[in-house]
């Protein structure tokens, strides 16, 4: 089936037609950084990174664009109270989250501006929504006039009255309108100031996005993304800031996350108890595990985190651990550095068996993936591809000289679709300790003495020695050729 994406400015799924054919402009809001990124900073850059992949993977020249906010009223508090400058909390800040971005695999972003460098264009927008009459300045500040534009409330479908009644909004007796927004600031003494026609001042937030995104993919491009809390005010007053601005769309596609819960309750800076450092996350679990636990939902869906899933997730992904494993242990392979197809095309099974069930699976994932970016759906057909080919390679009759060809054309396949979801793109660090290079001969040594008792029919003992093995993390997996065992990362 062609590509349909959920818009929420018309609130249906629509056919995926680019604003210049075989190109897509995509945009998503970043953090504003002022704090270490937890993991709910990190749901938004997962999704849209795959949603990337995907889009490459169909065909298209794919340009994305994430801000950075490194100048806002939290960021000149936070400073304050750190005794630093806004430009060094700011960086340091940054550097914490590129550093998240890298450890879970989102490697597509092309352009990352920061606010401050776009000062020049965030001033000419304000001057021209000023000469059009849709902004006017106030004792240093400028207030975008939402009476002046009609389709105003138009993203988040409701009318201007009901947004100001669900919204915190200051009154300020500069505004003319309760509802007016600010494009510009005056600065306060010691606060980050840059000159401008109206005095010494600052960006507000949402002119920051409609200048970088614009000076970047143009005044009209094809996505434009970020978190369902952002749909009003911050997506709202952009998008009308900006059609007001050029007279034409400025978004075709509006797509929004959902967000991430822990036990129920959104993750949020403003609630210390919700937040759980990426830091922290990344010493205690695979790097896998946590993106599959950002994709195993609906990306329209809220993702609910918590100790329990991660462990569950993190079982669960054994099963292609060990397939890898397998793999390499037959064919002397690693499937991480096979090479498969980057684009789409015909999966031909021929008369294979194996093949064909491989196929209707990975047909099912692209299904998945063309409604609307569906990654649970898929992820669920990347669970049978790996069933399939672990019950292939361990039946006893598997012989690699008859079989192998069609055993290595489901791997690749299956590393085609792991492509796509970003998963298993490198393999999983060896143990860094010194005492750790005694552990794989012990653990030889005792499915040798196991293999043993097993000949000699002691059948509890043998069982004692798995359980026991088992209790420490070590999973001993009896085959038609021997006994194999693996290491199992332990959730906290």
């Amino acid at each position: 089936m062609p590509l349909r994406v959920y818009n929420t400015l018309t609130q249906t799924k629509e056919p995926f037609q680019t604003v210049v054919p075989g190109k897509v402009g995509m945009y998503v809001c970043g953090p504003t950084v002022y704090s270490q990124s937890h993991i709910g900073h990190m749901v938004g850059p997962v999704i849209f990174d795959t949603i990337k992949r995907y889009l490459v993977y169909l065909g298209y020249e794919v340009t994305w664009v994430v801000n950075i906010t490194d100048v806002d009223d939290k960021l000149i508090v936070r400073a304050q109270e750190e005794g630093t400058t806004v430009k060094e909390l700011a960086e340091r800040i940054t550097r914490d989250y590129l550093a998240c971005l890298d450890a879970l695999g989102v490697d597509g972003i092309d352009h990352m501006p920061r606010a401050t460098e776009y000062i020049a264009e965030i001033i000419a927008i304000t001057q021209g929504l000023i000469d059009k009459e849709f902004a006017y300045p106030s004792q240093g500040d400028v207030y975008f006039d939402v009476t002046r534009a009609p389709a105003y409330g138009k993203l988040s479908h409701r009318d201007p009255e009901e947004l100001q009644a669900g919204a915190r909004i200051e009154p300020s007796s500069l505004k003319r309108h309760p509802g007016d927004f600010a494009l510009w600031k005056s600065s306060k003494p010691d606060e980050p100031s840059w000159d401008s026609p109206w005095g010494p001042g600052r960006p507000g937030w949402h002119i920051e996005c409609s200048a970088m995104s614009m000076k970047l993919l143009g005044p009209h491009f094809d996505i434009h993304g970020g978190g369902l809390d952002l749909v009003f005010p911050h997506h709202e007053n952009e998008v009308v800031q900006s059609e007001s601005f050029t007279g034409q769309t400025f978004a075709t596609y509006w797509l929004h996350n959902g967000l991430l819960t822990k036990d129920g309750k959104k993750i949020s800076k403003s609630d210390p108890g919700t937040i759980v450092l990426m830091g922290d996350l990344l010493k205690a679990h695979d790097s896998d595990t946590l993106r599959v636990l950002l994709l195993t939902s609906h990306y329209r869906r809220p993702i609910d985190y918590g100790p329990s899933r991660l462990g569950e997730l993190s079982r669960g992904l054994q099963s292609f651990l060990k397939c890898f494993a397998r793999f390499e242990e037959l064919t002397g392979e690693s499937f991480y550095t096979l090479e498969a197809p980057t684009r789409r095309g015909d999966f031909d099974p021929g008369t294979s068996a194996l093949l064909k069930e491989i196929g209707e699976h990975r047909q099912r994932f692209l299904d998945a993936m063309d409604d609307d970016f569906n990654t649970g759906g898929a992820i669920g057909e990347l669970y049978d591809v790996v069933h399939a080919l672990n019950r292939f390679a361990n039946q006893a009759a598997f012989d690699l000289k008859t079989m192998g060809t069609e055993y290595r054309t489901g791997i690749v396949a299956l590393k085609e679709l792991t492509q796509i979801l970003g998963v298993f793109r490198r393999q999983p660090a060896a143990p860094e300790s010194s005492q750790d290079q005694l552990v794989a001969p012990l653990l030889e040594l005792m499915v040798q003495v196991r293999t043993q008792v097993r000949k000699e029919k002691n059948f509890k003992l043998a069982d004692d020695i798995r359980n026991k093995l088992l209790a420490l993390g070590v999973v001993l997996e009896d085959r038609p050729d021997g006994t194999i065992w693996r290491i199992e990362k332990r959730s906290e």
